[in-house]
């Protein structure tokens, strides 16, 4: 295991890009939790907080596909930077209006997540150029995965740390300031400047136009449902049992199971097409769930949090592959950053439903949505399972998307896709 992530990690470039693409997702990955905090200390309530939170992330669902084509279509420093640039802008703005100005509030984090830039989507787009095999670039996959989860594991401690330190609005601007220099870390690295998509045929629906890749979004859409609402019920078990440092110590070890899942994952080589492997992944994963509702005291139930997040990270890293092998040509950024606005707006959909049930019964049942959430995503991969395996049945490398009855690229290495 050490050995394949360090034959990663020595590689050039990699390194950079992968700290680089995490510093910079820092303000995105930790949004939810610092404008529910922020939203509380101003006195808010929870369905507010919820609103404001699904806010940014509708508007980073609409910002990241967008954006992602833009890069495929104009490269990667031209937009990442200054979408980096006027997403801190936006969160200043909301970080010092706060609940007074309410209107003005709903546009600021609005904006801040419609410009948050794709540096998710561009870092797959990238290893294609910097690694050489596509077992390394699945290895890679792994490593991404299991490096977001250190990141939701630092990213609620950096969150809580700074608002009991200074206040939940330092938290907000520091967060955005370190975001920024990630990007720009990123945009400047030779990889970022040279790196041109694949050539690509023109049609408005990009990288939706392919079917598999459609079913995918369909199942994660719902895994964003359950990590979002158990971010806001969280809050309301941790009120009641120690207030913010619990609270941390939850969201932390969400993160902190699905790191070590991670680890576990991308230490060996899977046989077998990932799409069934997929559906194992997320079954365990809407089974762990359920343990959530026996909330028991803060030592116990951090343990339960940390078994919630054990599937998470290898579920993520094995669609990471299933969109390689679905995206059209020319669209890997827009593909990935799909994934990324589908989460996110699962997330979203978690946090604004998992509000007004928490209000109205408690932690209990708002800890009982991401199970029933898991069991959906589920549904829907079994469901869709005919449509994600095609490609595999009828793989034939396509020199270009007209050779593909989808209109979109066979499963393949995307080495069209490097620099």
């Amino acid at each position: 295991m050490a050995a394949g992530y360090g034959e990663i990690l020595r590689a050039k470039h990699a390194t950079r890009l992968l700290a680089g693409t995490l510093v910079g997702r820092l303000p995105n990955a930790t949004a939810a939790i610092a404008i529910v905090l922020f939203i509380r200390a101003e006195g808010g309530s929870y369905s507010l907080a919820g609103a404001l939170a699904a806010v940014y992330g509708v508007a980073n669902a609409v910002g990241q596909p967008l954006l992602g084509r833009l890069v495929d279509l104009y490269g990667q420093p031209r937009i990442q930077l200054p979408a980096a640039l006027l997403s801190a802008l936006a969160m200043a703005v909301f970080a010092f209006s706060g609940t007074e100005a309410l209107p003005l509030s709903y546009v600021a984090v609005g904006a801040a997540g419609l410009f948050t830039p794709p540096l998710e989507g561009g870092l797959r787009a990238l290893w294609s150029s910097v690694l050489r095999r596509e077992d390394q670039v699945h290895t890679a996959y792994a490593m991404d995965a299991v490096a977001q989860e250190v990141m939701f594991t630092v990213g609620p401690l950096l969150v809580t740390l700074c608002a009991a330190l200074w206040s939940a609005q330092a938290a907000l601007l520091v967060l955005n300031v370190v975001g920024v220099l990630g990007a720009l870390s990123v945009v400047v690295s030779p990889p970022s400047r040279a790196w041109r998509s694949a050539p690509r045929e023109a049609h408005w629906l990009g990288a939706l136009r392919s079917p598999g890749l459609l079913a995918l979004l369909a199942a994660f859409l719902f895994v964003g449902v359950a990590l979002g609402s158990i971010t806001v019920a969280a809050v309301s078990y941790a009120d009641d049992r120690g207030g913010e440092a619990v609270y941390g110590w939850l969201m932390a070890a969400v993160g902190l199971g699905a790191l070590v899942g991670g680890v576990g994952y991308g230490a060996r080589q899977w046989a077998g097409a990932p799409e069934r492997r997929l559906r194992v992944l997320v079954g365990l994963l809407a089974v762990c769930y359920l343990p959530l509702m026996l909330m028991p005291g803060p030592v116990a139930m951090t343990a339960l949090a940390a078994l919630a997040g054990v599937f998470l990270a290898p579920a993520i890293a094995c669609a990471f592959v299933i969109v390689d092998r679905h995206a059209p040509r020319g669209t890997v950024t827009e593909a990935f950053s799909w994934l990324v606005t589908t989460f996110t707006v699962g997330a979203s959909v978690g946090t604004g439903l998992a509000g007004p049930v928490v209000e109205w019964g408690g932690a209990l049942w708002g800890f009982a949505v991401p199970g029933a959430a898991g069991a959906v995503s589920l549904v829907v991969l079994l469901a869709t399972g005919r449509v994600l395996a095609a490609p595999a049945r009828t793989a034939v490398v396509a020199a270009s998307s007209e050779n593909d009855p989808n209109r979109a690229a066979e499963p393949r290495f995307s080495s069209g896709d490097r620099a």
